[in-house]
Formats: structure tokens, C-alpha cells, sequence
């Protein structure tokens, strides 16, 4: 009875494996399709990706995406960075960079739209 025992626990362990595997080449095989057939994919992995493409060209850290919008060409994202740590922290350097990205969540372009220091809120506007 054992051995019986076993070899249903063995089969059902197998099927479950069978099971996790197949789910797994589905959702691999969803995420392939939805950027094979154009489709936009989730937001935060849109964040995410635009983060490591910036860090990887500019060698700067993003800290923070303070806006973020989709466009008819893709998404456009504001991403804050320290471009130069003092001391004390509220003295850094801080910049704005705009971060363009293609539907796909490719970076295109991005530019550096002002510098401030990290202390520094924003001048009024407007009165």
C-alpha cells in the first residue's frame, strides 16, 4: 500500500509541475504577443524599463518619475536625478530629465530639462 501511496503522490507532484510549466509558457508567450501585436505594455513595467535605459546612457541614478504621460508616439516621463551629491543632502544637485519613449516602452530620446539644488522648491508662478 505503500508503494501505491508513492507512485499517486509522485504522479500528482508531476502533474502539478506539468501544470506550472504550461502556465508559465502561457504568460511567456502572452507578454511575446502583446509586444509582437504593437500593444502598450503595463505601466509600471513602462517605468521600470525608462529607470534602466536613463541610468544605462547617463550614468546617473533616477530617484523618482515625477510625471509620466501616453502619447500618439509612446509615453513621455519627467525623471528626477542627483547629478552631484554635497553635503549637506538638501545642498545636492538635482535635474529634471524628459525621457521619450515608444510605444514598446523603448527609450527615443531624453533631454535634461533644468538643474536645481535638491532645498530648492519651486518659484511661484502666477502670483
Amino acid at each position: 500500500m505503500s508503494n501505491t501511496h508513492s507512485t499517486s503522490q509522485s504522479q500528482n507532484s508531476q502533474k502539478s509541475r506539468n501544470s506550472e510549466n504550461t502556465e508559465n509558457t502561457e504568460q511567456t508567450h502572452d507578454t511575446t504577443q502583446n509586444k509582437t501585436e504593437g500593444r502598450r505594455p503595463p505601466l509600471m513595467e513602462v517605468l521600470r524599463e525608462a529607470r534602466s535605459q536613463l541610468a544605462e546612457l547617463t550614468g546617473l541614478v533616477p530617484e523618482t518619475v515625477s510625471s509620466f504621460e501616453q502619447t500618439e508616439d509612446g509615453w513621455s516621463l519627467e525623471v528626477e536625478v542627483m547629478e552631484l551629491a554635497r553635503v549637506p543632502d538638501t545642498m545636492s544637485l538635482m535635474a529634471s530629465y524628459q525621457v521619450d519613449l515608444d510605444p514598446q516602452g523603448q527609450l527615443t530620446g531624453y533631454r535634461r530639462v533644468r538643474r536645481y539644488e535638491r532645498g530648492r522648491a519651486d518659484a511661484r508662478r502666477g502670483g
